[in-house]
């Protein structure tokens, strides 16, 4: 068991949620971040919820600034934060390409920028990425969030080399298609068999693993996958 505190963005739901929730059961003091935590309604004394606009970047450093005031000491952040949003890159508006970038990958850089000096100056501390499979291979119709997801990879290797002689850790995790909420907005999901699909608890297992390392050890990328990929496309109306 351990008492180290753990910022966990998009902790409300799927990855995060799933993360958030084995943190606790091993023990972490979990300050989730998220828009809206009704549908994590957690009674855990050790979790903190702030419910926080990732996407407004206009308020979010100073909305950042008061989180780590109230406790400036964060053993880690896990970045889980993010929307995926699909389709020939015409089909976006300017508006929607801001968006998305937004979210997925300059928020990101927002919330470590935040927690970097506090880590540095303890020197240590752990820094994890939610990447995709997106980040390693564009594909057809993910041109927008391919960017965003190879930005982000790029941004933690970067990171890696930066902070290492500080004493902090900096991974990213690929995951392939995950059981979650996130798909009910887009057109194709997964396959219904057990081996179409990584489920959000099994990223949560890999999360644990990078935290819990033999301290000098770092994971720098972990790709997950599932067994089979398969994906279908619903058709309107339909499940």
């Amino acid at each position: 068991m351990t008492d180290k505190h753990i910022i966990v963005s998009g902790a409300s739901s799927g990855i995060g949620r799933a993360i958030s929730t084995r943190l606790l059961q091993q023990g972490y003091r979990v300050t989730g971040v998220a828009r809206d935590f009704s549908k994590f309604p957690c009674d855990d004394q050790r979790f903190t919820p702030v419910c926080m606009d990732l996407s407004d970047l206009d308020e979010l450093p100073a909305r950042l600034d008061a989180l780590i005031k109230k406790d400036s000491v964060i053993d880690g952040l896990i970045c889980c934060a993010g929307s995926g949003r699909f389709g020939s890159l015409e089909e976006f508006s300017p508006p929607q390409i801001r968006k998305l970038l937004d979210l997925n990958l300059t928020s990101q850089l927002y919330l470590v920028r935040a927690v970097l000096p506090g880590m540095k100056q303890r020197g240590s501390g752990n820094i994890v990425f939610m990447g995709s499979e997106a980040a390693l291979a564009g594909g057809k119709r993910g041109a927008v969030y391919s960017a965003a997801k190879f930005g982000l990879r790029g941004l933690a290797q970067a990171l890696r080399q930066e902070c290492a002689a500080s004493g902090l850790r900096v991974s990213i995790i690929n995951p392939g298609m995950v059981q979650t909420e996130f798909f009910n907005e887009l057109d194709f999901h997964p396959g219904e068999a057990p081996d179409n699909y990584i489920l959000p608890d099994d990223v949560a297992l890999a999360v644990q693993m990078i935290l819990e390392a033999r301290q000098g050890t770092v994971f720098d990328e972990i790709n997950l996958s599932p067994q089979k990929k398969v994906i279908r496309f619903p058709k309107p109306g339909g499940n």
